[in-house]
């Protein structure tokens, strides 16, 4: 039998979710029908009828909620065994709360008010909704862990994208927040290639010559050089520490990027890491690369006044 894998949102947090859908004057489907806003999440077609009329979900939900809409109640969604939203895995929850919200399911009056109901619950299991991108000025929400620092952090990342006019690392650092639940392979895969791109940009900003055969390590490697972040002799005990630190930090995101994230193919047995595991990887990667940025910029300010 197939073991369930481990949920951190609990049935009393989904439940509680529920109830509020059901006693409020949101519809869960928004302006779209239930088979519409489903197949966002659901392939239908892949799920089994309980409706011998019918080869699978989609000619139920056809049948008892579009042609037949008193058959089912409004709230069948949230007890039916076959999408398992009471149950089944965190990613799908928290995408059906995120498809909620999206901008072609809801109006923009309404999405301020569930979303501050969906966090007020989510909390305690650690998990919020936040805004991911944009579509057309329009907000679209993606669901990630709720850690202490995190949104400064991504801000400062954000900023050296700015700094940089870089579409390329905006999109990077869009692709680890946005993943770090769905797709934590994704997200650890990205947060090293955020800090081999910022890299780049110190480099070449500085002239610095490269082959562009450098592995990982020593692409951070040739970065600290071109900014004195040697470790030597002459450091105090505190700095050398802390420098010999950002290579051990630099070839564990290499290490944990070809081992579990993207860019790699992987044993047909490798499981997906956990969401913490993700998070770890861009928090890292995100302070790593800021670190970098700000020390660059730092001594080109100085460079620049002296």
């Amino acid at each position: 039998m197939k073991q369930r894998q481990r949920n951190y949102i609990t049935e009393a947090t989904r439940r509680t979710i529920f109830d509020s859908l059901r006693v409020g004057k949101w519809f869960w489907a928004g302006r779209l029908d239930d088979a519409e806003f489903l197949s966002r999440i659901f392939d239908l077609a892949s799920l089994p009828s309980s409706d011998s009329r019918h080869a699978d979900m989609s000619g139920d939900v056809w049948r008892h909620r579009l042609i037949n809409p008193e058959d089912w109640p409004d709230d069948w969604v949230f007890s039916d065994d076959r999408l398992d939203l009471m149950h089944g895995p965190d990613e799908t929850f928290l995408k059906f709360l995120c498809e909620m919200v999206h901008p072609v399911v809801r109006d923009e009056a309404d999405v301020d008010d569930m979303v501050a109901s969906f966090n007020r619950y989510l909390a305690s299991d650690g998990y919020r909704l936040a805004v991911g991108e944009t579509m057309s000025g329009r907000r679209i929400f993606i669901a990630e862990l709720a850690l202490a620092g995190a949104d400064g952090a991504l801000a400062d990342a954000r900023r050296i994208a700015d700094a940089l006019s870089s579409s390329h690392v905006a999109a990077q650092i869009t692709r680890m927040r946005a993943n770090i639940v769905p797709d934590a392979s994704l997200a650890i895969g990205s947060s090293k290639e955020f800090v081999e791109s910022l890299c780049k940009g110190i480099l070449d900003a500085r002239r610095v010559p490269r082959t562009g055969k450098e592995d990982f390590p020593g692409l951070v490697s040739l970065t600290r050089e071109a900014l004195s972040l040697k470790v030597n002799p002459k450091s105090d005990a505190t700095l050398r520490s802390m420098l010999g630190a950002l290579g051990t930090i630099t070839n564990s995101i290499a290490e944990l990027r070809g081992q579990v994230g993207t860019g790699h193919g992987g044993a047909p047995e490798t499981s997906a890491p956990p969401a913490g595991v993700a998070r770890l990887a861009v928090n890292v990667a995100v302070a790593l690369g800021v670190f970098l940025w700000e020390t660059h910029e730092a001594s080109a300010d100085n460079h620049d006044s002296a």
